[in-house]
């Protein structure tokens, strides 16, 4: 059976590295805001290039403080991509504003420039763009719509971890960049922590004073703050897996190009990518009109496959409310046909060449 995915296999190659990080946080006796946090926020600053890192909770904390910490006025608007994860709509939610869905370009699967400025009202506030499956959005083209309309910009970059575009990393172009290292995430912790980005020092301070219930300073409490605290034993891990995260992205860039390659013109594939950016294939997706026959075919060959996604935000049963009676045909054209392949850190190419041969059997 080639599996979807096998953290088992994924994490093997560093069993040795984890251990004896394991040990060190127990020896210290120290697990909460300490050394492997302080360690791990330095090394993942520099690794993209960026002033600053504060390391929370999980991913969904990272979105929800990145807009927490500006006190928006509640009813205030934010645009969010409309085939994202419910997670990006949660801590839009979450913090009393409006999300408003714009449709992304059905070839890159991220949020469309030309749409996000259609959608601008005097109740816009914010943008929260994704990075979606490992791909950078058109920055070229949002940046300037930003700067013009006086925007916040929080980049959701979940599945982006390396992701760039003309050396500069997904993450450090808005006021924050937000990351979950939700174990099966291309840099993946051994549970739930997240981080967020920035190279503005205010907004730094008030994340981190905001993720530890509003203190700087023990018992002292300025301002009403959360629980949210990338615990030390997590830091740890990440310190070292991310010593490996560049030879992960390679491995599953590698593994992408065979998909490109050898896949018959029958499937969707990614956009073949510019010479000037770099998409790390957190997920590897194609689109095909059949596709619970094709992910069944491929089951029964023993090949294991996921949707990312199979319900849109705006069909979700908790957020109907919120958006009844609209449609985004563009998101929903997607989610009905998008499929996940084999494609992790763990997958072999012969794999992954098996893969190939029994779709192109389809």
């Amino acid at each position: 059976m080639i599996k979807y995915e096998d953290l088992l296999k994924v994490n093997e190659p560093f069993t040795q590295e984890l251990g004896n990080a394991f040990n060190d946080v127990i020896a210290s006796g120290w697990y909460i805001m300490g050394k492997q946090l302080e360690l791990f926020e330095q090394n993942f600053a520099a690794w993209n290039n960026a002033a600053y890192c504060t390391g929370v909770a999980n991913g969904l904390d990272a979105l929800t403080l990145a807009l927490k910490v500006f006190d928006l006025e509640a009813g205030s608007e934010v645009i969010v991509p409309s085939n994202t994860y419910i997670a990006t709509i949660l801590a839009i939610m979450n913090n009393g504003l409006v999300p408003v869905l714009v449709e992304p370009d059905i070839n890159t699967y991220n949020i469309d420039p030309v749409r996000v400025e259609q959608a601008i009202t005097p109740k816009t506030k914010a943008l929260m763009i994704v990075h979606l499956y490992g791909k950078c959005c058109d920055m070229d083209a949002l940046m300037p719509i930003k700067t013009k309309y006086n925007l916040l910009l929080i980049e959701d970059c979940a599945q982006a971890h390396g992701a760039s575009l003309k050396g500069k990393m997904a993450g450090t172009y808005g006021e924050f960049g937000a990351f979950s290292f939700y174990p099966t995430k291309n840099l993946g912790a051994l549970g739930d922590a997240g981080a967020l980005l920035t190279n503005d020092e205010q907004l730094n301070s008030s994340i981190r004073r905001v993720r530890n219930y509003g203190s700087d300073t023990k018992y002292y409490n300025d301002v009403v703050g959360v629980n949210s605290r990338l615990d030390e034993m997590q830091a740890a891990f990440l310190n070292i897996k991310l010593k490996h995260l560049h030879s992960i992205n390679a491995k599953k860039a590698e593994l992408a190009a065979l998909y490109h390659q050898y896949l018959k013109d029958d499937f969707i594939k990614p956009l073949a990518t510019a010479q000037n950016e770099v998409h790390v294939y957190h997920i590897y997706n194609i689109r095909h009109p059949k596709r619970e026959a094709l992910k069944a075919y491929l089951l029964k060959h023993e090949i294991g496959t996921e949707i990312h996604y199979p319900v849109p935000p705006h069909q979700q049963k908790a957020l109907a409310d919120l958006f009844t009676g609209q449609q985004y045909p563009i998101a929903e054209e997607i989610h009905a046909t998008t499929l996940s392949l084999p494609c992790s850190y763990a997958h072999t190419k012969d794999e992954v060449m098996r893969v190939i041969e029994v779709m192109n059997r389809f």
